[in-house]
Order: structure tokens, then sequence, then C-alpha cells
């Protein structure tokens, strides 16, 4: 009989330990958070919830906003390249490149110099490449030898905010603002991370009409059709995604910081395109869209803010397209590569005129 006992008071702990842990991973992976999210379509709203459509306009115009705004990025510039976009004999770029690169990937850098960030590929489109960088406040030698770079190569953009991966939203505003700054005389600009293979070919082939892109011969608009002065292009891979609510992912985000079930739709922040009007209206509505961490979200919830509807095409590739030197006929950027694979791959494309 005591024994009986003590075997029923054991498998009622059992039980109550099974029941404990198996309720504990049900919230560790976020199968009761579902519940409790709000409804994407029903009343968005995200801080700031007025007019900023009506506020972007007043900033466009230098005239003093109605609600004064509520989140900047106001870190200082240690390199600049303030001359970066200045050029007698092309006033109007076509393309800026602004790669958003970790401190010690040098070899990363050297690589797009030596491939598709080259800035005299073409000789009849004038295009400039400048690196995003953050700092690391501890470490004196790679500081210098950031330093030593950007004297050699005249193209670090370096503002002092930390270089960690949940700062790539500031990074890239940090970007927005140099653009703004300095280099506002430029028909696009594409950002991108630091392991792409971008073929410079396609994206000017794109630019010229994306809608038509790769089918370019088949457009009724003809060659010679070029994207207007005023266009809002904001483009890459789009995506319509749920956040992640189990607290295990790299990317989880708890209701209390994004209470919906969906995400706006984004652009992933690998490789993306911006027309000049798209990035001003979307600079001055992150004025008024609270900071968050992810930076391809924020973007998301910029663009919804200024009304610009991110475009899609299949041929921004966010992850590592299987490669050959065919399938890479049309491809615009790819992700994952490492140094001596870029320059290889580029060198292959270029060769075989798709690059």
């Amino acid at each position: 009989m005591l024994n009986m006992r003590r075997r029923l008071k054991l498998k009622t702990v059992i039980v109550g330990l099974v029941t404990c842990l198996t309720l504990w991973l049900l919230v560790y992976f976020g199968a009761f958070t579902h519940f409790f999210e709000r409804t994407y379509d029903d009343n968005f709203q995200y801080p700031y919830d007025g007019n900023v459509p009506e506020l972007i306009s007043q900033l466009r115009n230098h005239e003093q906003p109605d609600i004064q705004p509520i989140t900047s990025y106001n870190y200082t510039f240690l390199s600049d390249c303030k001359k970066k976009c200045v050029d007698e004999d092309n006033p109007q770029l076509r393309l800026v490149y602004l790669i958003k690169s970790a401190l010690h990937n040098f070899d990363q850098r050297k690589a797009i110099r030596n491939s598709w960030g080259f800035e005299r590929r073409f000789s009849d489109v004038p295009i400039r490449t400048v690196f995003l960088l953050g700092v690391k406040h501890d470490d004196v030698e790679l500081q210098k030898k950031i330093l030593d770079e950007q004297s050699k190569f005249g193209d670090i953009v370096q503002a002092n905010f930390t270089d960690v991966y949940f700062n790539n939203t500031i990074k890239t505003m940090m970007g927005f603002r140099w653009i703004i700054d300095n280099c506002l005389n430029s028909k696009f600009y594409m950002f991108s991370d630091d392991d792409m293979y971008i073929s410079t070919k396609n994206v000017l082939r794109f630019l010229k009409d994306p809608t038509s892109y790769p089918d370019l011969k088949g457009s009724l608009r003809g060659n010679d059709y070029e994207l207007p002065d005023d266009v809002k292009l904001f483009s890459g891979f789009v995506f319509v995604s749920a956040p992640h609510r189990h607290r295990s992912s790299k990317w989880y985000v708890p209701l209390s910081e994004y209470p919906y079930h969906l995400w706006p739709p984004y652009v992933t922040a690998g490789a993306y395109v911006l027309s000049k009007e798209a990035l001003l209206d979307m600079y001055y509505s992150s004025m008024y869209t609270q900071h968050f961490r992810l930076d391809d979200i924020y973007l998301g919830l910029v663009a919804k803010k200024a009304g610009i509807e991110p475009y899609h095409c299949s041929e921004f590739h966010f992850y590592q397209k299987p490669y050959d030197i065919n399938s890479y006929r049309f491809v615009i950027a790819s992700h994952g590569f490492n140094p001596e694979e870029l320059v290889r791959i580029w060198n292959e494309q270029k060769s075989a005129g798709h690059a």
C-alpha cells in the first residue's frame, strides 16, 4: 500500500513536471502569443500616427513642421567623404552604391572595389561607391586601420555609433543622412550588404524600366525610355511575413514591441534600390517613425508612412542563387559570397556580358 502511494505520488510529480515543461515550451516558442496579436489590416498604427505625408511635404519645402520629429539619428560622422559625389565633368550621377560593411571586413571591401563596386565600370555612366561603417569604441588599432583604408581609397563613410548587427537601422539611416548632406545629385541609390554579388549592368538595365525587366526588348516603351525624375521607386525582393514570436529566434519580437500579426510589405535589406524622390520622402518619414532594430522592417514601416509601395523584383535574391554562368544572366543581386567567390563569379559574368 505504501509503495502504491509512493508510485502514485511520483507519477503525479512527473505529470506535473511534464505539464509545466510543455507549457513553458509552448510559451517559449510563442504558441499562445498569436492569440493576442492584433490584425494588421485593421486600423494599423505605429508611432507617430498622424498625417506623415503632410509633414514630409513641410520638411521638403523647408517649412516648420506642425509636429516636431520623434526620431533622429544624431551621430557624428568621423569620415564623411564630402567630395565623393562632386564631379565637374558629370554633375548628375546615375547610381550611388552604399554598402553596409562590418568593421573587420577589409577583404570584402577590397573584393567589391575590384568587382561590382568599381566606379569606372562604364565610362559613360557616372557611378559612386561608399562603405557605411560604425565604430568599435575600445579598439584603437582597428580604428587606425580604418583610417588608413579611408586615406588610401577615400570611400569610407563612418559615424560614431557602435557597429553591431542590431544597429543596422542606425547604419542605414546614417547612410540616408549622408546622401542628404553630401550626395543628392544622383537619380538612384542602391544599398547592399558586403557579401552580395551585384551586376551593375543589370542594375542599370533594371532602372531603365523596372516593370519590363528583364524582357526589356519586349517593352512597348522602347530602348530610349527613361523613368521620370519624380518617380518614387523602392525596389528589391519584397516580403509579406509575420513577426517571429519564439524566443529562440535571433529576430524575436515581443507583442510589446510590435503587436500586429503581419509586418507591412518590406524589402529584404541585403540589396535594394531607391530613386532620389523615394529616398527623400523616406528620410523625412523616418523622423516620424519610431526606431525599430530590424532595418528591413524599419524601412517597410517608413515606406508605409510615406505612402510608398515597395516594388518586387525576383532578380534580387535574398539567398545565394545556385551559380552557373548562364543562370546569372539576369541576376541583379545574390547573397552570401566570400571575397574570393565574389571576384571569380563577377569576372566570369563580366566576360559573359552579364555584369
